[in-house]
């Protein structure tokens, strides 16, 4: 019980900026059906319609913040839960199933994308019919995530995302499964324990948060599957935290939202340098004057950033293009 009260004190304090949201999210979620009146209702008018199947598709892109949920499936009642919008896209059914797990977690201070890495895992667990969620469904949630920060980091030790993905599933498969109805999700030990290392990590690295790169970390101590997935793809402790600070740089992490900053030139731009060098490029015929205008600029001690202006198409790239040529 003190564990669930410091998960849900955590879980109010770390998603407090979703209250102010609130009320006009149930209305959205109310006029789609999936919220129901109460016959003696809490403040804001709704509770959750239980048991139902409805999906919450019309609300992907709103954060869901609901006061006073009555109907979950745990020995006490949960009040004033605030859950990241992700959650939004799955069925009131799973909510009912990830609470529990949500609940087992001492501190919630991690970042949105590994905290949608934890949610991920339990769902991961349920699909393949396993009850004790454990790290190896924790690496699953994180591959496959959306332009996931593990993905990025593990490309840049070297290694092949898809390859890292079927070592994973292959462990998963060779798990024992559970047939029937069970009591819902059980946060395993070794996953506890490396949600706890992940901590120290975050320490280490000055963060204010814990992020996936954390968790990745954590998993070179994780003597269930970590240790041994990266002893099967070859990856070791100093590859993989190399990889890591090339992806972070001199980032730290102060919000709740840091991964989509890392290499935000590689991800935003196009290293036409590099392109160069590796015969990637047109040559440029024309356009001798500019070129030598922007060496001119760039060479200088003070003011050595020149713009290019002008209407679309009239070549501003191809002057770009032949400078690093």
């Amino acid at each position: 019980m003190a564990t669930r009260r410091s998960a849900l004190s955590a879980l109010k304090a770390s998603r407090s900026l979703l209250l102010s949201q609130s009320r006009s999210v149930l209305s959205r979620l109310s006029e789609n059906g999936i919220l129901s009146s109460s016959s003696t209702p809490p403040s804001n008018g709704f509770v959750i319609a239980g048991r139902t199947a409805t999906t919450y598709n019309a609300c992907q892109n709103t954060i869901f913040s609901v006061h006073h949920v009555l109907e979950l499936d745990l020995e006490r009642q949960l009040k004033e839960i605030s859950l990241p919008a992700f959650l939004c896209r799955v069925e009131v059914l799973n909510l009912y199933y990830w609470a529990g797990v949500l609940l087992q977690i001492n501190n919630l201070d991690y970042t949105e994308m590994a905290l949608e890495g934890i949610v991920g895992a339990v769902e991961a667990a349920r699909t393949s019919k396993q009850q004790v969620v454990e790290t190896e469904h924790l690496m699953k949630a994180l591959l496959e995530q959306k332009d996931g920060l593990a993905r990025r980091i593990f490309t840049k030790a070297g290694l092949d995302n898809t390859s890292v993905l079927q070592e994973t599933d292959n462990f998963i498969s060779q798990q024992p499964k559970v047939v029937g109805d069970t009591s819902g999700p059980i946060l395993g030990s070794h996953l506890s324990s490396l949600l706890e290392n992940t901590k120290k990590h975050k320490k280490e690295m000055g963060d204010s948060f814990v992020s996936v790169e954390h968790m990745l970390l954590a998993f070179l101590s994780d003597k269930r599957f970590g240790q041994k997935l990266f002893r099967d793809l070859q990856l070791t402790e100093k590859a993989l935290k190399d990889a890591v600070n090339a992806v972070r740089g001199s980032q730290r992490v102060t919000d709740p939202n840091p991964e989509g900053k890392y290499e935000a030139l590689d991800k935003y731009g196009n290293d036409l340098t590099e392109l160069a060098r590796r015969g990637k490029l047109d040559p440029v015929i024309g356009r001798d004057d500019e070129i030598r205008r922007c060496i001119q600029i760039l060479s200088r001690r003070t003011k050595n950033n020149p713009v290019i202006i002008g209407e679309p198409g009239v070549g501003k790239t191809a002057i770009a293009e032949g400078y690093d040529l």
